[in-house]
């Protein structure tokens, strides 16, 4: 069998490593470079220069080769996958299960991945593959626990067997809303406790934001369905401590870095990878809004990045807040 992958980012490329321990994998790539480098020297030379790929794993430029396989696994960051699946309109079709690695909400639509891809074709199958899982890590097999969520609970477990390692496990959901949401949400908290860090604030505070930020995510995933589980489970709380706290995550850098005084585009350029903290922020902010729920710390995060707000200011103003009981 052979497993396609769009996209060959970091993450992408780790579960290419883990699926090439027992079938073919098929990964898509834009970058002729990138493509002649996995396919003439096994390496993913922007991503991972030093680690040599299991040899199963061959790239390509050309979409509709992709399709000719049955899984089709989700890379392209969230603001992108929408101009992919133009290209690949002709190519996708019912028979093909989704199994999407990407997590945000796109702008200007607000909608979750799968709602996505529905608009593309409402009769595939989608799971979503999510957790606290640094690719840095799991390319070296290194221990990692993560949830597939599928609203079709067989299919659910036969994605499960088809990732499962000694070194890698994954539990089953029905849940996908709340996958998909505790995914998205845990960005943004974790680029606002990297800010927090940036300003030069302690533990305290890192511990105050992840608490209350775990009840800002149950508030606004509970809005649209979520099971409350889902978000104390893999996909919200284990996702957000190691989003949250490891030198691995993106958010979290781009959060110090604008803690420290640099603006948006100075942060991209420093980062040299997507940040999807930082759209998905926005269509949080805007969704939150249509719905009337009250998320206090993105709303503070938001008028930091789009409105210009002194990140001081945003914390004096979250700690000013009407006084309440926890719950």
């Amino acid at each position: 069998m052979t497993i396609s992958i769009l996209g060959a980012g970091s993450w992408s490329t780790a579960i290419a490593n883990i699926l090439a321990e027992k079938d073919d994998v098929l990964i898509y790539a834009r970058d002729q470079r990138l493509t002649d480098s996995i396919n003439s020297n096994h390496i993913n030379c922007k991503y991972f220069p030093d680690i040599k790929l299991n040899e199963k794993i061959r790239a390509t430029s050309d979409l509709k080769e992709i399709y000719e396989n049955k899984y089709i696994i989700n890379g392209i960051p969230t603001q992108n996958i929408r101009s992919v699946l133009e290209k690949s309109r002709d190519y996708l079709c019912s028979n093909h299960v989704i199994i999407n690695l990407s997590k945000g909400l796109e702008l200007n639509t607000h909608k979750r991945i799968s709602e996505i891809f529905n608009d593309f074709n409402k009769d595939i199958k989608f799971a979503v593959l999510s957790g606290p899982s640094h690719a840095e890590e799991v390319i070296f097999k290194m221990p990692t626990t993560i949830v597939c969520a599928c609203e079709d609970e067989s299919l659910a477990k036969e994605l499960q067997q088809l990732f499962v390692r000694d070194y890698f496990r994954v539990y089953s959901s029905q849940d996908v809303v709340g996958v998909e949401l505790g995914g998205a949400i845990k960005n943004i908290l974790a680029f606002g406790i990297g800010m927090s860090s940036g300003l030069g604030y302690g533990d305290n505070a890192k511990a105050a934001l992840i608490t209350r930020g775990i009840h800002e995510m149950n508030r606004f995933a509970k809005a649209f369905g979520a099971n409350p589980k889902t978000i104390n489970g893999l996909a919200g709380v284990g996702d957000l401590i190691v989003t949250a706290t490891s030198k691995h995550s993106r958010n979290n850098r781009a959060g110090i870095l604008v803690g420290q005084g640099l603006s948006i585009e100075e942060l991209e350029k420093e980062i040299h990878m997507v940040v999807e903290g930082i759209p998905t922020t926005k269509a949080v902010y805007e969704l939150a809004k249509e719905k009337n729920v009250e998320l206090p710390i993105t709303n503070e995060i938001y008028e930091v990045l789009f409105e210009g707000k002194d990140c001081d200011q945003s914390v004096k103003d979250l700690m000013n807040r009407e006084i309440k009981s926890e719950y």
